[in-house]
């Protein structure tokens, strides 16, 4: 048992390594609202809807249509189920959800309406998916310092 702790201890720490630091929800918004265009007042649906959602904290949101074609969306006040929902649905009229009038509504597992949150949508923003892909990408790079520039160990 004592050699498997060192070795156990070493997996562990490489697989922390690994992962490197995680974004902050500041900077997961401001990544996104970097890479996001002008307010538009309202987008249309989909027919097969939005296909995956992004928190980025308790009131702007990532949806998107295609790997590359989202929008942010930032909500009036704070709506704290959306991170914990499994779902969620946009109000709209026939298919145009409208910035100021219509909600992202979360919803429990089963989509049943007990313990629906309605949360007011205040602007809507089209994304640049691939330069989000792209700054996402080269945050992850690595730089290569000369063995002279290195700290000691």
């Amino acid at each position: 048992m004592r050699k498997a702790l060192p070795s156990m201890f070493l997996v562990a720490t490489l697989a922390a390594c690994s992962h490197g630091p995680t974004m902050s929800a500041e900077d997961r918004v401001a990544l996104y609202r970097q890479h996001a265009g002008e307010p538009v007042a309202s987008i249309t649906l989909p027919g097969t809807g939005m296909r995956q959602w992004t928190p980025l904290d308790d009131q702007v949101l990532a949806v998107w249509a295609t790997p590359t074609t989202g929008h942010l969306v930032e909500l009036r006040n704070p709506c704290p189920r959306m991170s914990s929902s499994p779902r969620l649905a946009f109000t709209n009229s026939m298919g145009t959800v409208t910035a100021g009038m219509d909600s992202v509504v979360t919803r429990g597992a089963t989509g049943s309406v007990a313990g629906v949150n309605a949360c007011r949508i205040e602007t809507i923003r089209p994304l640049d998916g691939n330069a989000i892909r792209e700054a996402k990408r080269e945050m992850r790079e690595y730089e290569a310092i000369e063995r002279s520039e290195a700290p000691p160990e």
